[in-house]
């Protein structure tokens, strides 16, 4: 089997008589404590099953298991305890979630059979949610690619915000929930559908906008939090990017980030990366928008705003502007003038990013009335 199991148990002699009876059978991990478990888990992650002891110094094993569900939620957790009163049974059950309930001493065979069962329970679990987020990353990238034919300079905004977003997610290691916050990144600025494109470019570069024009400006992550409420499995991502104009509460920052409330913490890195975002297209240097946005947010934890700064320092290409034939367009690209048809009529207009559904629009049009070559597009050039 390639999937790992972590036992943890205060007693060595304990652990090697594990060690014995699963001998060739199971890749095998073992920690001697609840806290050299977790840096286990933490650096050498992830396991498919986790084996605690009940009684342990320090930690006991439903707290420990509690923490695994926490940071590793997809792992299959159990207790292989000789203590079995029903109070730290009940414990178990309801702080860690535990699959299986062995008693010491327990013979190989039925050991074996226990972890066989959790290995098969991880598998079911990992193929569910390789499914459910590659199909929301597809329903997603739909929503977003008709953003970007309807309003580009939407999308372009929501590239960026993705970008600063899912740093700022990277560097708290948000990971249980990270698919999540890259999700609500994408389709933070869906609401934008509805805003004339020179609107949504004032509101951005700072310029005054009226009694309307503000209304409207302000009410587009609501219309994006109930667009996206309605799909099954992303309603946290509707909240997120719904709380994305809600500054964030002074106590963010206290307490394990592993124990925040995603849907809390995402609106607040959306938050962060809107108004980021903002102060860099106004001209800011990253420094000096990373303290503007913490000085607007005291609770916000200033790792968040770090991460954003490294982003834009770890994007070292150099943008340039070229004409491409259409059998050159690729996705990635960005238009850098309006694509139009050989009758003059505007087929893409500035500012939209190549996807896959922009490539077909166009190759259809070439092959009907035809298109004007080349096309102009922003590409990165690497150092």
């Amino acid at each position: 089997m390639k999937d790992r199991v972590l036992f943890v148990d205060d007693e060595p002699n304990v652990l090697d008589g594990i060690r014995r009876q699963l001998r060739n059978r199971v890749d095998l991990e073992t920690a001697t404590s609840a806290a050299a478990g977790l840096d286990i888990i933490d650096k050498q992650g992830p396991f498919a099953v986790v084996v605690s002891d009940m009684r342990m110094p320090e930690m006991d094993g439903a707290r420990f298991l509690a923490r695994v569900n926490e940071i590793a939620p997809q792992t299959v957790r159990m207790v292989l305890s000789g203590q079995a009163d029903l109070e730290s049974t009940i414990a178990a059950v309801n702080e860690g979630r535990v699959f299986r309930f062995l008693l010491k001493p327990c013979n190989s065979e039925t050991l074996f059979g226990v972890i066989k069962n959790g290995i098969e329970q991880y598998r079911l679990i990992h193929a569910e949610k390789h499914l459910l987020e590659n199909t929301l990353n597809a329903t997603v990238k739909v929503l977003c690619d008709v953003l970007g034919l309807i309003n580009p300079v939407a999308q372009r905004r929501a590239a960026q915000i993705q970008r600063y977003a899912e740093s700022a997610a990277g560097s708290l290691r948000l990971l249980p929930h990270l698919w999540q916050y890259h999700l609500a990144a994408m389709v933070s600025q869906l609401g934008c559908i509805t805003l004339p494109q020179e609107t949504l470019s004032r509101a951005i570069s700072g310029q005054a906008l009226s009694d309307e024009e503000r209304r409207l400006y302000e009410s587009h992550p609501e219309i994006a939090g109930k667009l996206l409420g309605t799909i099954p499995r992303l309603e946290a991502v509707a909240g997120m990017v719904a709380g994305q104009m809600q500054v964030p509460a002074r106590d963010l920052a206290s307490g394990d980030p592993a124990t925040w409330e995603p849907q809390k913490i995402g609106a607040a890195i959306l938050w962060a990366a809107v108004r980021f975002d903002r102060h860099i297209s106004q001209g800011r240097t990253p420094d000096q928008a990373a303290q503007l946005v913490n000085q607007a947010a005291p609770g916000l934890p200033p790792s968040i705003t770090q991460a954003m700064v490294k982003a834009i320092s770890d994007d070292s290409g150099l943008v340039m502007s070229r004409g491409v034939a259409l059998r050159e367009l690729e996705t990635g690209m960005t238009i850098d003038a309006d694509v139009m048809s050989a009758r003059g009529t505007r087929l893409v207009p500035r500012g939209t990013e190549v996807t896959t559904t922009v490539l077909e629009r166009l190759k259809a049009v070439a092959g009907g009335v035809g298109l004007v070559e080349p096309i102009r597009v922003s590409v990165k050039v690497l150092d």
